[in-house]
């Protein structure tokens, strides 16, 4: 099965862009009266009949729908350092939506290598791995935001399973034995030199308690999936 997304869905018809018509139309030859599925990213999964169809986009009648499908029963949202080899941070973002992600914030910690990313080609990662997946709900990304700015604003809008996962302080308890399956969490991995000792004392402060995510040394990427994984598993 194929999965596209839809750009707009009005009433019972939905508008497809350019990129989904090239793989759909032009790809796998599909046309007028052929059937295809698809999702608004909001959790709307749907079956529609193609209408009409161009190079630029084409339309579809919606003959079933499914709202609120596969709806995770908790929000997860990781705050993670982008890698200097922005390959392997796009890595990270393809397989957290596999395993089931809501939101993703890049952090500026004071020991990131990298200072700028291209949100426009994150957004694409994140949409080609939803559908590869056969998801109905597309993850949110953040704008870059300092670790210190993060902080502030998720000192009061965030819920109480907060975690930073660092290697600084020798043994800390396991993410898996601290998060309370159900419960929305946040969850903070850093650059590879690891946060600093005052963003670990800054995040501590905001309520943030340290965790580890084992024994082996992770890379960045790594260890922020090793997070998403650890919290999907709790939840199944």
């Amino acid at each position: 099965m194929f999965l596209f997304f839809a750009n707009e869905i009005n009433g019972t018809t939905a508008t497809f862009g350019e990129a989904e018509s090239r793989h759909c139309i032009h790809v796998l030859r599909k046309g007028a009266g052929d059937e295809v599925h698809f999702t608004d990213g909001k959790g709307g999964w749907y079956v529609g009949v193609i209408l009409r169809a161009n190079k630029k986009g084409f339309s579809a009648k919606i003959i079933s729908q499914k709202l609120e499908y596969g709806r995770p029963a908790f929000h997860l949202h990781v705050g993670i350092a982008p890698t200097k080899n922005i390959d392997r941070f796009e890595w990270f973002l393809e397989k957290a939506t596999e395993f089931g992600i809501s939101e993703i914030t890049p952090l500026h910690c004071s020991n990131s290598e990298r200072k700028r990313i291209r949100p426009e080609r994150l957004e694409k990662v994140l949409l080609a791995a939803m559908k590869q997946s056969l998801k109905a709900y597309l993850p949110k990304l953040n704008e870059l935001c300092s670790f210190e700015g993060f902080m502030e604003k998720t000192a009061t809008d965030s819920p109480a399973n907060r975690f930073i996962a660092h290697c600084r302080n020798g043994q800390l308890p396991h993410l898996k034995d601290n998060y309370l399956a159900g419960n929305d969490v946040v969850v903070l991995v850093g650059p590879e030199g690891d946060f600093s000792k005052e963003e670990i004392s800054l995040a501590a402060q905001k309520g943030y308690s340290p965790v580890s995510l084992g024994n082996a040394r992770l890379r960045t990427e790594t260890a922020g999936i090793a997070a998403v994984h650890i919290i999907n598993l709790a939840n199944h």
